[in-house]
């Protein structure tokens, strides 16, 4: 689906939970791309406006105009209109531009009840505005106002049920929208759909939507909700209606989804934010992933509940002892028996790789990974035969509790988690080596294989083309299945990497304590 463009032509909330702020919030979760025309600056906070600065419409003019002929336009949603000349100005560019569709929310009473719109403008509202309506959002007392000013009756000027609601819904379309929905949130109903007249009997607010014929009343109950963070929910009603029309969405699913969308917002807001009413959360349902794309792995690493397990794992003092040649060969002999055995789980969780895998090329690329580490099996036979280790000799010996604790971790992720959990398990071993050889290669300390460092051939194997290959494969493949994760699975994901990588350390500390024990038994 292409990007849906909406047009919001409203005032601005200096405290961002209104206003043009709080539609852009919502217009932006809901996937959709925000454009704005300024009708009006205010100064204002939680606890009230303090300060109005129109914005000429001239300037409006342009800023629609600016927009509609470059980006687009998908959706118009309005908010505070300001003065009688800029609703005539967005009145004509809806009319100009052929503007498909356009949520008006007229802002016109404040919550205190006091008038935001001069009279005139609210005049202009009526006559020239309303008949281009696909929808008009006004609650109560905006209803009263336009209802009067266009001097037509008014069924039920002190509402009582929902069956009042829907007669002020129905007058109210026939000044000229296409769909008019009343927000009932001025009127809390009891559970038997009367108006409340104590606190305590308040349990339900109902929204009443009126659409072409007389039949076309829809009802949208939700429960009362008791709560001090309800600043700009009439801007972000809107504002998710529009979205929702843009994305394609029939008018009822798009007002209901909607009025979820509030109500979570309202349930789920921050409540350290201002003195008076707060915003609610527009971003309940949305996350933001804590890295761009293609930099997990690089996330992961410089995380700092991370940071220490694995510079441990990377500079250990088992790996600095290979890079000088000081390493003590039986230390090293032990290490390359275990090493073996270690491949052997490590060939076994790849097969389970491939067992879950959920495409043919995940599939092929574990089975591949199975091949290639036979081969290296047989390179390592060979390894240890320069190291005085005959094949029945590595063969023969058992896993040490290190690489049984290491490998059995493995094992039990592959089994009871998913595919990418196991690909975390195993990719502290996979970049580990990589990383560890390449710095000691790169660095001018290390002692060199001419210069009489036994271990050296074990960091070239590690810098080889075929292996930096296949860390590269293995990178790219985690990089793009992170991105598809949510910020809650990706902490999962991090624990199972530092569990791992602690598991790598004790590969390495595993020689001296093993030893130990064995030189203590003799």
């Amino acid at each position: 689906m292409p990007t849906r463009r909406i047009l919001v032509i409203a005032g601005s909330d200096s405290s961002g939970g209104a206003g043009l702020e709080a539609d852009q919030k919502v217009i932006a979760a809901h996937g959709c791309y925000a454009m704005t025309a300024t009708t009006a600056l205010t100064a204002q906070n939680t606890q009230g406006v303090e300060g109005i600065h129109e914005v000429p419409s001239e300037f409006v003019r342009k800023c629609v105009d600016a927009v509609v002929g470059d980006v687009g336009v998908d959706v118009v949603k309005t908010g505070m209109l300001a003065s009688a000349e800029t609703i005539t100005v967005v009145a004509e560019a809806i009319i100009r531009h052929k503007i498909p569709i356009t949520v008006i929310d007229p802002v016109m009473v404040s919550t205190s009840g006091h008038q935001l719109l001069p009279q005139p403008a609210v005049l202009n509202l009526v006559n020239t505005l309303l008949p281009h309506a696909t929808l008009l959002t006004p609650n109560l007392p905006e209803a009263r106002l336009l209802l009067q000013t266009a001097s037509k009756p008014i069924s039920s000027d002190s509402p009582e049920s929902v069956d009042d609601l829907k007669v002020i819904a129905k007058d109210i379309r026939k000044l000229g929208p296409k769909y008019v929905l009343l927000k009932g949130g001025h009127l809390p109903l009891t559970r038997g759909h009367r108006a409340a007249k104590t606190e305590e009997e308040k349990a339900v607010v109902v929204n009443v939507l009126a659409g072409p014929g007389d039949q076309e009343v829809e009802i949208f109950e939700t429960e009362y909700l008791r709560s001090e963070n309800t600043h700009g929910t009439g801007c972000s009603l809107a504002s998710a209606i529009a979205s929702n029309l843009a994305l394609g969405k029939t008018m009822r699913q798009a007002v209901n989804d909607a009025i979820l969308y509030v109500e979570a917002g309202i349930k789920t807001a921050p409540t350290d934010i201002g003195k008076g009413s707060g915003p609610i959360n527009h971003f309940h349902s949305t996350y933001t992933l804590p890295f761009a794309p293609g930099n997990f792995i690089d996330y992961v690493v410089s995380r700092p509940d991370v940071r220490g397990p694995w510079k441990e794992h990377t500079e250990h003092d088992f790996v600095q002892q290979l890079a000088a040649g000081t390493l003590p060969i039986e230390r090293f002999r032990y290490y390359l028996i275990q090493d073996y055995l270690f491949l052997i789980q490590f060939s076994r969780a790849n097969a389970l790789l491939a067992y879950k895998a959920r495409s043919l090329g995940d599939l092929r690329t574990a089975v591949d990974n199975v091949a290639h580490l036979q081969e290296e099996m047989k390179l390592h036979i060979q390894f240890c035969d320069e190291f005085g280790l005959s094949p029945e000799e590595v063969e023969g010996q058992e896993e040490s509790q290190a690489c049984t604790a290491y490998t059995r971790y493995i094992l039990d992720i592959g089994h009871t988690h998913d595919y990418f959990s196991l690909q975390i398990a195993l990719l502290p071993c996979l970049l580990g080596y990589g990383l560890i050889a390449r710095r000691l290669f790169d660095d001018p300390a290390t002692v060199r294989g001419d210069a009489g460092n036994r271990y050296w051939k074990w960091i070239e194997t590690y810098v080889a083309a075929d292996y930096v290959e296949a860390v590269g494969k293995g990178r790219e493949l985690v990089e793009k299945l992170a991105a598809k994760e949510s910020p809650s699975r990706i902490e999962e994901l991090v624990k199972i990497f530092i569990h791992a990588t602690k598991m790598e350390t004790g590969f390495w500390d595993m020689g001296s304590w093993e030893l130990s024990l064995t030189s203590r038994s003799k």
